[in-house]
C-alpha cells in the first residue's frame, strides 16, 4: 500500500478450518506528513482480526463509523483481536474481551526462523500445533479485556526523512487450535490520527504486508476447497450438452440457421473455461500461488465466453436468422453497447482476480464490474421487448393463419422474457443472497447454484429455439404476400424497403418462392 488515505482498509478475508494457520509480516510502515514525537501519543494505528460464521453476519467493523476503532475496548460479546502499535513504547498490545477469548485463536510475535519452522510442523503434525510456537509474554487482564503486549522483532528501520518516527517490522502468527474457533476471518488495518476529534484524512501511510494462510491440506479458503472437483464436474455436463446439440444439429440440417450454431460454440467455450479455472485454482490450493499460463488461458476463454453468452441471447431476441436476416438500426446500436460493456466487464473480473484485496484498485474495479453487468444484463433485454412488440401489432392486423402463427411466436418470445429475466435475477441476486447465508465451509454452493442455473438456461433456450418444423419459431407463412408483409413488419430498418423475394434460401439450398420479381 503506497501513500493510501484509507482510514480502514479491509486487507483479507479467509476462511480456516482446525489447524489453518496465518502469518504476517509487517514492514516500511511510514505516514506523510511525519508524525513527530510529541504527536506519538495521537497517533493510533494497527490491526483488527475479525472472526465471523459467514458473509451475512458482520461486526462493527464492517460498519461506517465515525470514531476510531483501536481507541475503544472490544465489545464483550464480539470476537475481535486488536493489535494496536504502540510507537512510545515500541510494543505491540493485543485486546480482546475476555468473554471470547476461547473463541479466538492465540496471537503469537516471533522472529521469522520461529514462524517458518513452525507453519512446518504445522503441516507435518498438525495434531500437536494447538500449543506450539507460544511466546511468554507479559499480560495485563482486567475485568473487561486481555491486554498483551509483544515487542518489536528485528531492530527498527529508521526513515531518514523523518528521523524521529522509528518504522517496525515485526511478525505475527496464528493457528486454529479448535473446532470453536473455525470462521471467517478478516483481516484489517485502521490508521487514526487526533485525540478526541475526526480522524484526519490527510494523512498518507504506506506499508508493505506480507500474508500467508493456509488450511490443513489446501491454500485455499474452507469455502473455496471444492472448487476444483466442482469446475471440472460441471465442464464435463456443458460438454455433453454441446454434444448433444450438435447431434440435434445434424440430424435436422433442413431446418438448421447459422444462430444455431452460434449457440453450439458457447457449451463448448463455457467447458474449456471451467476446465481452465479448475487448473488455475488446483495450482494454486497446492502451491499457494497461480501459474500464469494457465491464468491467462482462463482469462482469455472466459472473456470469449462472457461476450460470446451476451451476444447469442441478444442475437436470438432480435429473431435474426430465424425470421429475419438483417438487423435493423435498433438492434445494431443495442449490439453496439453490450459487446463494450461486456468486454469492460469481463476487463474489471480480470483485474479483481490478478490484484489484491486491500489495494484501493480492487474496491474500484468491484463496484464496476457490478454496474457494467447490471447494464449488460438490462441491454439484452431490449430486443427480446422490442420482438414482442412487433408481434403483438402484426397478430393485430395479419389474416387467421398469420396471426396464429404470430401468437405462437409471441408465446415462445414472452416465455424467453421470463427465462432471461429469471436467469439474471438467480445468478446476480439469489445466488448472492444464498453466498451471504451459509456458513463459510458452504460458499462453494455459490458457484455450484451459479453454473447450475447457466446449465439450465442453455438447456432451456437449446429446446424452445431447436431446429424442428414443428417449432412455431422457425415457421414461415406459405403465402408469399404474407411472408413479405411479416419481413416488412419485424425489420424496422428501411434497407429492405422496396425489395421483393424471388425464393427463399434456407442451409445454403434455394427453394421457389413465388414468381415476384427484384424490383429494388
Amino acid at each position: 500500500l503506497q501513500d493510501d488515505v484509507r482510514q480502514k482498509v479491509h486487507l483479507n478475508t479467509f476462511g480456516f478450518f482446525k489447524d489453518g494457520f496465518m502469518k504476517v509480516n509487517v514492514s516500511n510502515l511510514s505516514l506523510k506528513p511525519p508524525v513527530g514525537s510529541d504527536d506519538k501519543s495521537s497517533l493510533s494505528v494497527g490491526f483488527s482480526l475479525d472472526r465471523t460464521r459467514n458473509d451475512g453476519f458482520s461486526t462493527y467493523l464492517d460498519e461506517e463509523v465515525d470514531y476510531c476503532i483501536l481507541k475503544r475496548k472490544p465489545e464483550q460479546d464480539v470476537s475481535v483481536v486488536i493489535l494496536l502499535l504502540d510507537f512510545k513504547t515500541e510494543v505491540v498490545k493485543v485486546r480482546f474481551s475476555a468473554e471470547a477469548a476461547s473463541l479466538l485463536p492465540k496471537i503469537s510475535f516471533m522472529s521469522e526462523e520461529n514462524v517458518t519452522a513452525l507453519s512446518t510442523k504445522l503441516l507435518k503434525t498438525p495434531e500437536q500445533s494447538s500449543d506450539s510456537g507460544k511466546n511468554p509474554t507479559k499480560t495485563n487482564q482486567n475485568t473487561d479485556s486481555k491486554v498483551e503486549m509483544a515487542s518489536y522483532q528485528g531492530n527498527p528501520v529508521v526513515n531518514e526523512k523523518n528521523a524521529d518516527f522509528p518504522i517496525p517490522y515485526f511478525q505475527f502468527f496464528f493457528n486454529i487450535s479448535s473446532d470453536n474457533q473455525e470462521g471467517l476471518y478478516s483481516l484489517y488495518f485502521h490508521k487514526c490520527v487526533g485525540k478526541d476529534g475526526p480522524t484526519n484524512d490527510q494523512q498518507l501511510f504506506s506499508l508493505d504486508i506480507e500474508i500467508t494462510e493456509k488450511n490443513p491440506e489446501s491454500y485455499l479458503s474452507a469455502g473455496e476447497i471444492p472448487l476444483p472437483k466442482l469446475y471440472i464436474s460441471m465442464a464435463i455436463f456443458f460438454f455433453l450438452s454441446g454434444t448433444v446439440w450438435i447431434h440435434i444439429l445434424r440430424k435436422r440440417r433442413n431446418d438448421v440457421f447459422k444462430i444455431h450454431w452460434l449457440m453450439a460454440a458457447l457449451p463448448f467455450t463455457k467447458s474449456l473455461s471451467l476446465v481452465f479455472h479448475a487448473i488455475d485454482y488446483h495450482y494454486i490450493s497446492s502451491q499457494g500461488f497461480p501459474i500464469e499460463g494457465w491464468a491467462v488461458v482462463y482469462y482469455i476463454t472466459h472473456l470469449l465466453k462472457g461476450a460470446l453468452l451476451f451476444i447469442t441471447i441478444a442475437l436470438i431476441g432480435t429473431g435474426w436468422a430465424f425470421i429475419k436476416h438483417i438487423l435493423s438500426d435498433k438492434d445494431k446500436k443495442i449490439f453496439m453497447i453490450v459487446i463494450p460493456l461486456q468486454v469492460l466487464a469481463n476487463v474489471a473480473y480480470i483485474i479483481i482476480e490478478s490484484t489484491e484485496e486491500g489495494t484501493t484498485e480492487y474496491g474500484l474495479w468491484k463496484e464496476i464490474l457490478f454496474l457494467v453487468d447490471l447494464l449488460c444484463c438490462g441491454a439484452i433485454l431490449f430486443p427480446v421487448v422490442w420482438s414482442i412488440r412487433h408481434l403483438q401489432e402484426a397478430s393485430a392486423t395479419d389474416g387467421k393463419g398469420k396471426a396464429a402463427i404470430n401468437l405462437a411466436k409471441l408465446k415462445l418470445f414472452r416465455h424467453y422474457y421470463v427465462m432471461i429475466v429469471c436467469y439474471i435475477y438467480f445468478t446476480r441476486i439469489i445466488a448472492i443472497l444464498i453466498k451471504i447465508a451459509v456458513p463459510f465451509q458452504w460458499k462453494w454452493l455459490y458457484q455450484l447454484l451459479d453454473e447450475m442455473a447457466t446449465l439450465v438456461f442453455f438447456v432451456l433456450t437449446g429446446y424452445k429455439f431447436r431446429p424442428a418444423s414443428d417449432n412455431p419459431y422457425l415457421q414461415l407463412s406459405q403465402d408469399d404476400e404474407d411472408d413479405f408483409e411479416m419481413e416488412a413488419v419485424v425489420t424496422t430498418s428501411g434497407v429492405m424497403e422496396g425489395m421483393k423475394k424471388v425464393k427463399k434460401v434456407v442451409n445454403g439450398s434455394a427453394e421457389p418462392r413465388g414468381e415476384w420479381e427484384s424490383t429494388a
